[in-house]
């Protein structure tokens, strides 16, 4: 089992392409299966414990690796029934269907067992779980003690999160190959249990990745303050946002933080001075950070008039992504960090799944787009995308986006090309949440960054 950072994330389509690409031929294919439902054997095995398994076999591939899976354990004496919906319907799913030699039940009609290996629909689903499926999984599901998927739990979409039906919640799911974006998209994302990706072979590119521990940038010998990167904050009419983006800058690593009309709260090290004009004239900015408190008045226009009409790398959030005109385009890196709310304001609610519509957005205004959430979505204009993983839910509070902003501007500022000093700052935010546990303040969260380095 292959844990998820850094691993890709493909589209059933794409599964399906590279699956073809890796095996032209029938025989081939079949023998693809062998590797994914042995691969499945393998990993059940050593969770199982000598329990009996119950693996539901669907009618498609998917149920393949199910019956593969069920000859690997039998054949290495471990107690093990099979449950179908019918008889299976693909070239490879008879053939491995016929390489089982034990009783084949019926899924009304099947006891529950300790171990239940959920391979009925896998991927490519897009519909409504049957109910006639849907009601004796979800009996055997709450039967079992340890409940496993194989790709996808059934009853979750693949390729945008979608739950058409209401699946189970499962206590581990394997990813064959590859993670499918439903893996970490939400809702489906709450059903998956632990995800691990089983290699079965098949070589599988693909522009879009799980987040993965990043390569923070660290001082030398020769750093000094200016070298680890100056980031410049605009406070407006909510000045308390700004610090608290400020704050969090410093934390991030950034070695001088400027806060322009934010007040006198907060750490010492943060230097204030008041707006004028020229504020942002200063060469030595890194990072310009623009929105936390700011306001929709005619000072916070005027404010991200000067912001974006600079030539310094801008991190754009909250008030200002309300300010934002998408048919200019910027020439320095410009990072915009949306919720949901503000996104579908600034790009329209669209079709499609979440990776789908932050490319689309990431494209449209030549920005990185930090689409933010349980689920966060970071796209760049060339296509590529990041997707988080884990995030602790208690982010959900007041603040947390400004400490976000503050890491985006502190990783642009020390010389991160904007896409992945994005990535580094939304994995930076996760980690530092991870470590606080539950019920913190924003506050909090911005201290908590340096650890989060460590």
């Amino acid at each position: 089992m292959i844990r998820i950072e850094g691993q890709p994330i493909l589209t059933a389509a794409e599964m399906r392409a590279a699956e073809e690409r890796a095996a032209p031929t029938p025989d081939a294919m079949y023998a693809l299966m062998e590797r994914a439902g042995g691969s499945v054997a393998d990993t059940v095995r050593r969770l199982a414990a000598g329990a009996e398994v119950l693996i539901l076999c669907g009618p498609g591939n998917n149920g393949g690796d199910g019956y593969v899976a069920a000859t690997a354990l039998a054949g290495a004496g471990h107690p093990v029934r099979i449950a179908a919906t019918g008889e299976p319907l693909t070239h490879s799913a008879r053939r491995a269907r016929a390489a089982w030699s034990g009783p084949v039940g019926r899924l009304d009609r099947a006891a529950p067992a300790p171990i239940l290996v959920d391979a009925l629909f896998g991927t490519g689903l897009t519909c409504p779980l049957d109910e006639a499926f849907a009601k004796p999984l979800h009996a055997l599901a709450r039967a079992a003690r340890l409940r496993i998927a194989v790709d996808l739990p059934s009853g979750v979409a693949t390729d945008d999160g979608a739950v058409p039906s209401a699946p189970f919640r499962f206590d581990l799911t394997l990813a064959l190959g590859a993670l499918k974006p439903s893996h970490l998209l939400q809702p489906a994302a709450r059903y998956m249990g632990e995800v691990r990706v089983l290699d079965i072979g098949v070589p599988t590119p693909s522009a879009a990745t799980a987040l993965a521990r990043p390569v923070l940038p660290e001082p030398g010998p020769d750093s000094h303050k200016f070298t680890r990167g100056l980031v410049l904050v605009i406070a407006g009419a909510m000045p308390g946002a700004a610090a608290l983006a400020a704050e969090a800058a410093a934390h991030a690593g950034a070695g001088y933080v400027l806060l322009i009309d934010g007040g006198s709260a907060g750490p010492h090290a943060i230097v204030r001075r008041p707006w004028s004009p020229d504020a942002l004239d200063d060469a030595r900015v890194g990072a310009v950070v623009v929105g936390p408190g700011l306001g929709r008045d005619g000072q916070a226009r005027d404010r991200f008039a000067v912001a974006f009409g600079s030539q310094h790398p801008l991190v754009i959030d909250g008030d200002a992504l309300g300010l934002l005109a998408l048919d200019y385009v910027r020439p320095a890196p410009t990072i915009l960090t949306p919720h949901a709310g503000e996104f579908d304001r600034l790009f329209g609610a669209g079709e499609g799944g979440k990776i789908a519509r932050a490319r689309a957005a990431a494209r449209r205004s030549d920005a990185v787009v930090v689409f933010k959430g349980a689920d966060t979505v970071i796209a760049a204009p060339d296509g590529r995308v990041i997707v988080g993983t884990s995030p602790s839910y208690w982010l959900s509070t007041a603040g947390t986006g400004d400490v976000l902003a503050g890491a985006c501007g502190a990783m642009l500022a020390s010389g991160l090309e904007s896409f992945t000093a994005a990535a580094a700052a939304v994995w930076l935010h996760g980690e530092a949440a991870r470590r606080l546990g539950p019920a913190f303040l924003a506050d909090d969260l911005a201290g908590a960054l340096s650890a989060a380095r460590s």
